[in-house]
C-alpha cells in the first residue's frame, strides 16, 4: 500500500519525540514494515542501497530520505508519513531529538493529538527528554505513551531493573508538568520487541504493545464543534467585468460558518453578515468547516485587514489586548532582550514585540525555577508581553491557532510560546466592540440606499503640512462633486474639535498624545455616522501619520477611503494613496476626475 496516498476518513496526529539517537525514526520505520504500510519495494530498495554503500542497514532509513541526513544520522526536520491499523488511520510526525533543533520539533507537534516520547533504556534519561516532556505539556498534548526503547542493548538480567528505573524517575518529571502518561511501553525497535505484536525476549512485561497503545488514544473533539475562528490571510478585490466582490479569504481554525451568518472582525470590532462562501472551481457552498481553506463575500463591504480574526457573533468571542501574560521557550542564540523590539506572529498577525516583564525563568529539563532577568537558550520563562498595537487572540487550551505564537528575531524563529492571560483590554477595542454589537441597522442596506442616491459612500481625507491650505482643496472638491449631482459634505477637523470635542478641547495648541488620539477617534465616529447616511465625505486635518490613519479605518465600517497628503515629505508618499508635494488650484480638479470620473 502507497504510504503517500490520501485517506477517506479523518487521521489521527500523532507525534513521536524523544533525544537524539534515541530510535524515533527507526520506531517508525519498523511500524511501517510491520503493519504493511510501505510503498511496493520500498523495503528492498533500502536494503540494497545500504549493500551498495557497505552501511548496515537500518529501519529509520525508510523514513529519514534527505542525504544530509543519513550522513549525520539525525532527522533534521520534521517527516510524516501514513499508515493505519484495523481501527483508523495516522499521520506519524517525526519531530527532531537534537538540541538545535528543537524548533523544528515544536513545529511538528503542534499539529498533534497525542505523542510517542521515546527513550533510550540503554543511555538513560537525557536533559531533551525532560525539555521534549516540557514542550508537549505546553502545546497541550496530555495523551502521551513513553517508549523505553533499545532494551535488546541491555543484559537480559537487568532490563527490567532498569526499564523500572526509567519509569519512576520519568513518571514524577511527567507529574510536575501536569502529564500523567497513558503507558510505558519497554521495546527494542531494532528487534521488534513489543511493536505490533508482543515479545517473549520481555517476559516479565505484561502491558499493550506500541500498536495497541496507538488505537487506544482518543480522538480529540471535532473543531466544529468549537466557537468559530478564521484568521483573515488576504482580502481579495476583482475590478475586470464591474465583479465588485470583495473575498476574505483564510483557512478555518474552528468551528462552523454559514451562509447568513453575523460575524465580527476582531480587534478592529466591525460587524458584517456572510452573503456567500467563495471557493476556486469548487461548487455553491452553504457552509464551511475546520480545516477548510475558504473564502466569503460580504453583505457590507466593510473594512477588514490580514491579521483580523473572525470569530461569530453570539459564540464566545475572543480576547483582545496588546499586554499579556505568556509561557515562551526561547530558542534565541542571543538571551531574550528586555530592550529590544521583536515580532510576534500569531497565526497571520504580526507586530512588533517588546518583554514588558520576566516573570520568572524555568529550566525545562530540572524545573527549578528562579527570579533572574535574563533568559538563556532553550529556557522557558513566564513573561509580559507588550504589542505595539492590540491583536486578537484565545487563552491556552482554547484554540491552537489563536493561542500560540512565535516569536521573530531579524528574521529568525528565536522562541515560542502560548498566551495564558490578559492584563488589560484595550479601551478602543472594547468600543468598537460594544458600538457594533449595539449599532441599530437603518431599514436600507447600503446597496439599497447606493441604488438611490446613485453613488457609493466614500470618504476622502485631506492631510499634510500644516502651513498648507488643505481647506481650500476640500471646499473646491466639495463644489465639484455638488455641482456634478453627487451628495457631498466637507468636515474640517475645526467642526470636531470646538463642538463634539469642546469637552475635551484643551487652550494649549499643543496636544498631548491622549487627546489627540481621542480627538482622531471621535472623528472616525463621526464620519462613520455620515458615511452610513450615504455621503461622499470630505476632511481635512493636519499631518496625519500611519497609525492614526489605521485608527479611522478600524472606526469606519466602510472599506472605501482615499487618502491624499499634500505637502513636501517624500516619506508619505508610500502610505497615501496620492501624494502632491506641491499644493495646487488643479489638485481638486485631478481628484474629482481621478476618483468620479468627473
Amino acid at each position: 500500500m502507497d504510504t503517500c496516498n490520501v485517506f477517506d476518513n479523518k487521521e489521527m496526529n500523532i507525534v513521536i519525540v524523544g533525544h537524539v539517537d534515541h530510535g524515533k525514526s527507526t520506531v517508525i520505520g519498523r511500524l511501517l514494515a510491520d503493519t504493511n504500510s510501505l510503498p511496493q519495494g520500498k523495503l528492498d530498495q533500502i536494503k540494497a542501497l545500504c549493500r551498495r554503500t557497505d552501511k548496515p542497514f537500518e529501519y529509520a532509513f525508510l523514513l529519514d530520505a534527505l542525504k544530509d541526513e543519513r550522513a549525520q544520522g539525525i532527522t533534521i526536520d520534521t517527516a510524516r508519513c501514513f499508515f493505519k491499523t484495523e481501527k483508523r488511520k495516522y499521520i506519524i510526525i517525526d519531530a527532531p531529538g537534537h538540541i538545535e533543533f528543537l524548533k523544528n520539533m515544536i513545529t511538528g507537534a503542534s499539529r498533534a493529538e497525542a505523542a510517542l516520547l521515546v527513550i533510550d533504556a540503554h543511555e538513560g534519561i537525557m536533559e531533551n527528554s525532560r525539555r521534549h516532556g516540557y514542550m508537549l505539556s505546553m502545546l497541550g498534548i496530555r495523551q502521551v505513551v513513553v517508549l523505553v526503547n533499545k532494551l535488546d542493548l541491555v543484559p537480559a538480567e537487568d532490563r527490567q531493573r532498569v526499564y523500572e528505573e526509567i519509569v519512576a524517575e520519568y513518571s514524577a518529571f511527567l507529574q510536575n508538568v501536569e502529564i500523567i502518561p497513558q503507558h510505558f511501553i519497554p521495546i527494542s525497535a531494532v528487534e521488534g520487541y513489543n511493536i505490533a505484536a508482543k515479545s517473549e525476549e520481555l517476559p516479565w512485561y505484561d502491558g499493550i504493545t506500541v500498536l495497541e497503545a496507538l488505537d487506544a488514544f482518543k480522538e480529540i473533539a471535532d473543531g466544529d464543534d468549537h466557537a468559530f475562528r478564521m484568521w483573515v490571510q488576504d482580502v481579495y478585490k476583482f475590478t475586470n467585468s464591474r465583479d465588485e466582490r470583495r473575498i476574505i479569504a483564510g483557512t478555518v481554525s474552528a468551528g462552523r460558518l454559514h451562509v447568513g451568518d453575523e460575524v465580527m472582525f476582531l480587534p478592529s470590532g466591525k460587524k458584517t453578515k456572510v452573503h456567500s462562501i467563495e471557493g476556486f472551481n469548487e461548487p455553491e457552498q452553504t457552509s464551511v468547516s475546520t480545516g477548510k481553506a475558504t473564502g466569503f463575500c460580504m453583505t457590507e463591504q466593510i473594512y477588514a485587514k490580514r491579521g483580523e480574526l473572525c470569530c461569530k457573533i453570539g459564540e464566545q468571542p475572543p480576547r483582545t489586548g496588546s499586554l499579556v501574560k505568556t509561557s515562551i521557550f526561547w530558542l534565541g542564540k542571543e538571551p531574550l532582550d528586555t530592550e529590544k523590539v521583536y515580532k510576534i506572529k500569531i497565526g497571520s498577525a504580526a507586530v512588533g514585540m517588546r518583554v514588558e516583564k520576566i516573570l520568572g525563568v524555568l529550566n525545562a529539563s530540572t524545573l527549578e525555577n528562579s527570579e533572574k532577568q535574563t533568559v538563556e537558550r532553550h529556557e522557558v520563562a513566564q513573561c509580559l508581553l507588550h504589542f505595539e498595537r492590540p491583536l486578537a487572540f484565545d487563552l491556552s487550551g482554547q484554540c491552537a491557532d489563536t493561542s500560540r505564537f512565535v516569536i521573530v528575531d531579524d528574521y529568525e524563529i528565536a522562541g515560542g510560546g502560548i498566551i495564558t492571560d490578559v492584563e488589560e483590554d484595550e479601551e478602543l477595542e472594547k468600543k468598537l466592540i460594544r458600538r457594533n454589537v449595539k449599532w441599530i441597522q437603518s431599514s436600507m442596506t447600503p446597496h439599497e440606499r447606493e441604488s438611490y442616491y446613485r453613488q457609493q459612500a466614500q470618504l476622502i481625507i485631506l492631510t499634510g503640512n500644516i502651513q498648507i491650505d488643505k481647506k481650500e482643496i476640500a471646499r473646491k472638491l466639495e463644489k465639484k462633486l455638488l455641482e456634478h449631482g453627487k451628495i457631498a459634505y466637507y468636515l474640517g477637523i475645526g467642526n470636531v474639535l470646538y463642538g463634539v470635542n469642546s469637552d475635551i478641547k484643551s487652550d494649549d495648541s499643543m496636544n498631548s498624545p491622549e487627546e489627540r488620539n481621542e480627538h482622531i477617534r471621535r472623528l472616525g465616529e463621526v464620519a462613520n455616522i455620515l458615511l452610513d447616511a450615504g455621503n461622499i465625505l470630505i476632511v481635512t486635518a493636519n499631518e496625519l501619520i500611519p497609525d492614526e490613519l489605521d485608527t479611522l479605518r478600524q472606526i469606519i465600517r466602510t472599506d472605501n477611503i482615499r487618502t491624499v497628503w499634500v505637502g513636501v515629505d517624500n516619506r508619505r508618499a508610500a502610505d497615501f494613496d496620492f501624494y502632491y508635494p506641491v499644493p495646487s488650484k488643479s489638485i481638486a480638479d485631478e481628484l474629482a476626475q481621478k476618483l468620479f470620473c468627473i
